[in-house]
């Protein structure tokens, strides 16, 4: 991603002349909990008292979705959000779903997904992965899978707006701050660094 003009500002920038547009780009950062929070109640309803599934089985798909989440973040971070295509129109759309938060990291609506984009990704998501698994499994391999998900908007939210001291939660903002500020082709993580050391992305913290 091509270096370029960072704003400390709060603000949200404007990105479409059409309002309804320029609304459904922005949300804040809450938002995600209210919507997929009772999504993940549901099925853990169905995952016991309609398939019927044990404790143990249902404690391993739902680390199995959590892990599998942590892959997708990299994956899509890294190949998704990160591909810079060439053509004026693709350019444009890559600046709506990411260039924006690295030319305004510290903007307030746009640091988690929207839910005019995580719906759509969640749906396709819940399908591929209903097709895949045995059947009932994604009952509760998916709340593992959005739990994920919820730890990755929040978590990045937090790093942006919170000032972290010591432990764990410096050590996860100090990994993204060099994403931004540092070389934006390498620490793709953002919940954790752990696909980053897998696949040697990380960031050497030169301080």
């Amino acid at each position: 991603m091509k270096k370029n003009y960072v704003s400390n500002s709060s603000e949200s920038v404007r990105m479409f002349k059409n309002d309804f547009l320029e609304v459904l780009s922005k949300v804040h950062f809450f938002i995600p909990l209210v919507v997929y929070t009772p999504v993940i109640v549901y099925l853990v309803y169905k995952a016991f008292f309609v398939a019927a599934i044990g404790a143990g089985t249902f404690i391993g798909l739902l680390l199995a979705g959590l892990f599998i989440w942590t892959f997708v973040e990299y994956i899509l971070h890294r190949f998704v959000f990160h591909f810079v295509p060439k053509q004026p129109w693709a350019l444009r759309l890559h600046f709506i779903f990411h260039g924006v938060h690295h030319d305004y990291p510290n903007d307030l609506k746009r640091l988690v997904l929207p839910p005019s984009a995580s719906i759509p990704l969640a749906t396709g998501f819940y399908f591929l992965f209903n097709a895949l698994l045995p059947a009932t499994y994604v009952y509760a391999f998916f709340p593992g899978f959005i739990g994920g998900y919820l730890v990755y908007d929040m978590t990045h939210y937090a790093i942006h707006h919170f000032n972290f001291k010591s432990g764990l939660w410096k050590k996860i903002k100090q990994h993204h701050m060099l994403h931004h500020y540092s070389d934006p082709t390498k620490g793709y993580g953002v919940s954790s660094d752990l696909w980053d050391r897998v696949f040697r992305s990380e960031i050497m913290n030169k301080d």
